[in-house]
């Protein structure tokens, strides 16, 4: 088995089936199939998805084989992607959101462009959203607190090509040649089984957003790198089950907004606890926190104000 792709499933049923579809015409070659299975582990959908995935019959999918684990609640994407984890068999592990079209070889590409150097832990293509966008959070910087405040007070956009104010994303760093970053998004993620095994899999503690900046700050950490192709590999439908970004199919209510928006900031509180808190001074602390306590109180009102 090379590959095993974890998708976890939430109330996106009609882009879940999309996503199989594209991963089984992704890879017609016979010169270049990968042995591959695919694992979906549904965090107690609503919507028919449950039902839909137990129609699946064994046959439908020629290029792969698909594994269920249904949830009785929400356990969150890092739990989720854990439980996946222990049912796979491939040396490489995909995370990919349900909310994707994968490109035409794109998992072969990416395969074999790991394969190539020991040191790299885990690697990323380019990924597009729906409108043809550049999905900036394919190509990220850590986010320190310099980097943090350039990206949020919007530094970065009035000089996006400045290796002093445009960390957040990297924008110093060219898009069309393979290199090293310091993080991916968790939506197209591949990772080698022994980096995986070695730094833990994904942290817990770690609910909804965060977990891929947790994974690539360790796997750093551990040695290895995070790398960026440049071969388009998926388009992305970014936020279809938040409804927080605009350029979506999510029909996402009130409810499920703020809890996306609490989850975010929730998020970076707990990565910079974790990794940061230490670092810094007790006054770059307090002011940390109380930013993102600030960006937090936006997001819910403007959410309100919008419904």
């Amino acid at each position: 088995m090379n590959l095993s792709i974890i998708i976890i499933s939430y109330n996106t049923k009609k882009l879940l089936i999309d996503c199989l579809q594209s991963i089984e015409e992704s890879e017609k070659s016979k010169n270049r199939k990968l042995g591959m299975e695919v694992i979906i582990v549904d965090n107690h959908s609503t919507d028919g998805t449950r039902e839909c995935l137990k129609e699946i019959k064994d046959n439908q999918f020629k290029n792969f084989t698909i594994k269920t684990i249904f949830n009785q609640e929400n356990v969150g994407w890092a739990k989720a992607n854990n439980q996946g984890i222990r049912e796979s068999g491939g040396e490489y592990l995909l995370f990919l959101n349900p909310d994707t079209i994968v490109l035409p070889f794109a998992l072969t590409k990416l395969y074999h462009s790991m394969e190539k150097d020991p040191q790299v832990g885990i690697a990323t293509g380019r990924i597009n959203l729906a409108n043809g966008q550049f999905q900036k959070e394919c190509h990220r910087g850590f986010p320190t607190p310099w980097n943090s405040f350039c990206h949020f007070t919007g530094m970065d956009r009035i000089f996006p090509k400045s290796r002093l104010f445009a960390g957040y994303f990297l924008g110093y760093l060219p898009l069309d040649v393979d290199h090293e970053i310091d993080a991916c998004t968790g939506a197209f993620m591949m990772v080698k089984r022994k980096v995986g095994e070695k730094i833990g899999w994904w942290d817990e503690d770690y609910f909804w957003y965060g977990e891929d900046l947790d994974i690539c700050y360790r796997t750093k950490k551990a040695g290895f790198k995070t790398m960026y192709y440049p071969y388009l590999c998926i388009i992305h439908y970014h936020g279809a089950s938040s409804g927080i970004i605009k350029e979506t199919k999510s029909k996402a209510n009130a409810k499920t907004k703020k809890m996306a928006a609490l989850a975010s900031t929730k998020a970076m509180r707990t990565f910079y606890q974790k990794h940061y808190q230490k670092k810094y001074p007790t006054i770059i602390n307090k002011l940390t926190i109380s930013g993102i306590n600030l960006l937090e109180k936006i997001r819910v009102k403007k959410i309100a104000s919008q419904h």
